[in-house]
């Protein structure tokens, strides 16, 4: 994706601070309805020192009733990084002149400019406007009331149960072609393209979740359960059909992974270019070619297995289908294996496999 990730965490940070329920939203909203407007900088250091002018020491405790009382006075004022401490009040905030910004009015250009010196959240609440604004790394984010981020969430969730459904359908799918040996790379990469349009979902709905705050339990509850194990499908995905070539190469699963997540919105819809996260060619005539999984996902899938016999069992076999016809000695040449395992393996790759084809069937 093209959004710096680091970018996105600081802002996610910040919209914890500022969520319905915090003590920091609670002064914001008294300062929103006693329209007196603010500049507050988040944050304390020495770069911050450089930027402030004039105003005074104070070190107290934080409460939403004192950041009220002293944005009554003209100035910024300056919190500890945590927000937990009041620093500075009245100060002057003077920041480089040159540095760019799309703003227009005083306060909210002031605000920008002092969050890209300093690398420090500024929140600026307008009085004409009536508006809460967060600067974080150049970017501004303006918050909503409660109600409309609730109403946003919930359609995004219902999106997300649709693309998640569909994400099941064609995991299934795959998992009875594995089972025949018929897989392409188109269902390889029409799973992978399944799975990160969810996570890319479910990234929008966690950040609505976030600032929504104690408001936003239920759905964050709700997303955790829909969403649970595609992380990890996602891992098992790319482990069984990244090309040898690309697997011998040192992180050469995270290194996948990391050419997923920096797709595009528009190059994530052409199957082509997830075949190439995968080391696959990038034609629509190789995506007809055969793929052979190497049987992680299956093996997973079996009860009471532990990681490091499904690693040794995938090592000693090499693939799914000679997997699938080893015989219970077979399975006791791994290393760790012993018979009551083998026939644990054995009994659970057969019930999978049945169960994926009479799936595939009804």
């Amino acid at each position: 994706m093209s959004t710096d990730p680091t970018s996105e965490a600081r802002i996610r940070e910040v919209l914890a601070m500022v969520a319905p329920g915090t003590a920091l939203r609670d002064g914001l909203e008294r300062i929103l309805r006693g329209r007196t407007g603010a500049l507050i900088v988040i944050g304390w250091d020495r770069t911050v020192e450089q930027v402030i002018n004039g105003g005074f020491a104070l070190d107290v405790p934080f409460s939403a009733t004192r950041l009220r009382e002293l944005t009554k006075m003209d100035g910024a004022i300056v919190l500890e990084s945590e927000a937990l401490t009041i620093r500075r009040a009245a100060v002057q905030l003077v920041p480089d002149p040159s540095l760019p910004t799309e703003e227009t009015g005083t306060r909210h250009r002031t605000a920008d400019r002092v969050s890209r010196q300093t690398h420090r959240p500024v929140v600026s609440v307008s009085k004409s406007m009536n508006i809460i604004a967060i600067y974080v790394d150049g970017r501004r984010h303006v918050l909503e009331e409660s109600a409309k981020i609730l109403s946003r969430a919930n359609q995004a969730l219902a999106t997300l149960e649709r693309y998640k459904a569909r994400l099941d359908e064609v995991n299934g799918t795959l998992s009875a072609l594995e089972i025949e040996n018929l897989v392409t790379i188109r269902e390889v990469c029409a799973v992978a393209q399944r799975i990160e349009m969810v996570r890319r979902i479910r990234t929008e709905v966690d950040h609505l979740v976030v600032e929504l705050g104690t408001e936003g339990r239920l759905l964050s509850l709700q997303l955790g359960e829909l969403v649970a194990g595609v992380d990890r499908e996602r891992v098992l995905l790319v482990r069984d059909y990244l090309v040898p070539a690309n697997n011998r190469k040192k992180r050469g699963v995270d290194k996948a992974l990391e050419t997923l997540d920096r797709l595009s919105e528009a190059e994530l819809l052409d199957l082509t270019r997830v075949a190439q996260a995968f080391g696959f060619a990038d034609t629509q005539e190789a995506l007809e070619s055969p793929a052979s999984p190497r049987g992680f996902r299956l093996l997973t899938r079996v009860p009471r297995l532990p990681e490091v016999i499904t690693d040794r069992i995938v090592a000693h076999f090499g693939t799914l289908q000679k997997l699938l016809a080893a015989t219970t000695e077979d399975l006791q040449q791994v290393e760790g294996v012993g018979e009551a395992r083998a026939r644990s393996v054995r009994d659970g790759v057969s019930r999978l496999a049945e169960a994926s084809i009479l799936d595939r069937v009804v």
